[in-house]
């Protein structure tokens, strides 16, 4: 298979600015090889598969051919002009490479290419210092090294074939490209889908402030969601979060709470991973939201993403029964939501409604002794409509018997009509995850994720998680009331 080469961009690119750097007309993989295992042959094989418009090159002297592709000897044999190199040849190697891209005039260099100052090793961090000045003396932009570079589906680029090919509004930079692919395999199950995706590594020149810049002033993107592990600049950091936390939310992950944690992000990405008391005062000072695991922030993003702004933080649970409802109320105290206790006017609407169990409908409202199915619709809608909640956190039941299927979809169904009548009330849908492998358990539960996702309303898997994410959804939004009075 051959490629023709893309035209020649008009005009030069300023340095500060990163979007041309993240439209690549071409891209080049040096160090690619027919070897399954080789990184080089997963960027190709991926490029294929998301169908990149532009043409993309394998280089590497010892094939004239990889993947039904064309293989250059080197960057610089390539006919056309190359916008995006990818490196997965060793450190050593680098130098050579960067002075081929500055003759080809490239735009990005992403070194996926590692073992250098996240090693420790004085050597290697002295090769990488010699590689970020080789670079910016070239006018070059380098994204890594030690990154999986970019996810960009408006633009045909993925470093996992696995992604969702649609394009979305999370902006998602991150210091590690695992955690990446945890947050998109977390999140886009549940809906969210993404403006671009941004695996930066070691940052020796694209840093976590560039990319918040970036992301702050991109149309694409609604929601910015962060893992990083330390800063470069604390100072420009600080104000670029002051900035930016009034007009998009920033939800931000940060690896190296404990002791052994920082450690683990210096050897990661070489990363000074800071004092965790300054990093909280930073968070609050600005208003960015924290998240302190990748199931955290994959909550978090559903959240920012689909509700609308809560009034305040009284919630109402509906669906669960006894033993549930009151972990429930447990869990939604502990993560700061208040939990109200139904009006006497509810309270005598719900007693016409279902006489014979009236004194289970309190908040938690307990369901499960409902002998009649018309029932629950009513109560839903009652107790939704009051207006002394501001928040509704449905419980759907769990199918733990195959027989009947569709009856364990009737309630979610009453909560998926509910949300088109009162669109502008926050709900959230859990839905508990199966602990064994059945396949009619499985089913159900996938089932009602995902018609809870297309319907535009969060799906969790616990009480205790959706209760934090609400709660964090309403701190970000006290933060904007309390600016706006100032």
């Amino acid at each position: 298979m051959t490629q023709a080469p893309a035209a020649k961009p008009p005009g030069p690119t300023p340095r500060n600015s990163l979007e041309p750097l993240f439209r690549p007309r071409s891209i080049a993989i040096v160090g690619a090889s027919t070897d399954p295992t080789n990184m080089g042959l997963h960027w190709l094989e991926t490029l294929t598969s998301f169908q990149f418009p532009g043409p993309f090159y394998p280089v590497n002297p010892g094939f004239s051919e990889i993947a039904g592709l064309r293989c250059y000897p080197r960057l610089v044999d390539i006919p056309g002009p190359v916008d995006y190199v990818i490196s997965c040849i060793p450190a050593s190697l680098v130098p050579n490479l960067i002075e081929e891209c500055i003759q080809k005039e490239v735009k990005l260099l992403h070194l996926f290419t590692g073992r250098m100052a996240e090693s420790g090793e004085k050597d290697r961090i002295k090769m990488e210092a010699r590689i970020g000045e080789q670079a910016r003396r070239g006018g070059l932009r380098l994204l890594g090294p030690n990154c999986m570079g970019l996810y960009y589906p408006a633009q045909n680029i993925s470093y996992s074939p696995g992604f969702p090919r649609e394009a979305g509004t999370v902006g998602c930079f991150s210091q590690s490209g695992s955690i990446t692919n945890e947050i998109v395999d977390k999140a886009s199950p549940r809906g969210a889908r993404f403006s671009k995706v941004i695996s930066f590594g070691n940052a020796l020149d694209i840093n976590e402030c560039d990319l918040l810049e970036h992301f702050a002033q991109d149309p694409e993107t609604k929601v910015i969601a962060i893992y990083i592990e330390g800063v470069k600049d604390g100072r420009r950091f600080l104000q670029l979060l002051k900035e930016t936390t009034p007009k998009k939310p920033v939800l931000i992950h940060k690896g190296g709470h404990s002791g052994a944690g920082a450690r683990a992000a210096s050897s990661h990405t070489a990363s000074l991973a800071g004092d965790e008391q300054i990093w909280e005062a930073l968070l609050r000072q600005t208003g960015a939201v924290p998240a302190y695991n990748a199931d955290d922030l994959a909550d978090l993003i559903i959240a920012f993403l689909f509700l609308p702004p809560p009034r305040g933080r009284r919630a109402a649970v509906i669906g669960g029964p006894g033993g549930a409802s009151v972990q429930a109320a447990d869990d939604c105290d502990l993560a700061g939501l208040v939990m109200p206790s139904l009006s006497p006017e509810i309270q005598r609407q719900l007693q016409e409604i279902a006489p014979q169990t009236a004194f289970l409908l309190r908040n938690p409202v307990d369901t499960s002794a409902l002998s009649n199915r018309t029932a629950f619709p009513k109560i839903v809608k009652t107790v939704a409509e009051w207006d002394g909640i501001d928040l509704l956190i449905g419980l759907t039941p769990d199918l733990n018997r195959p027989r009947d299927p569709t009856s364990h979809l009737e309630n979610l169904t009453h909560f998926l009509e509910l949300h088109q009548h009162v669109p502008n009330k926050p709900m959230v849908i859990v839905v508990s995850s199966a602990n064994d492998g059945e396949e009619w358990r499985w089913r159900n539960i996938s089932e009602k994720v995902a018609r809870s996702s297309a319907a535009g309303i969060p799906v969790y898997p616990h009480v205790s998680r959706a209760a934090r994410a609400l709660s964090q959804f309403c701190r970000y939004h006290e933060f904007l009331a309390s600016r706006n009075a100032e």
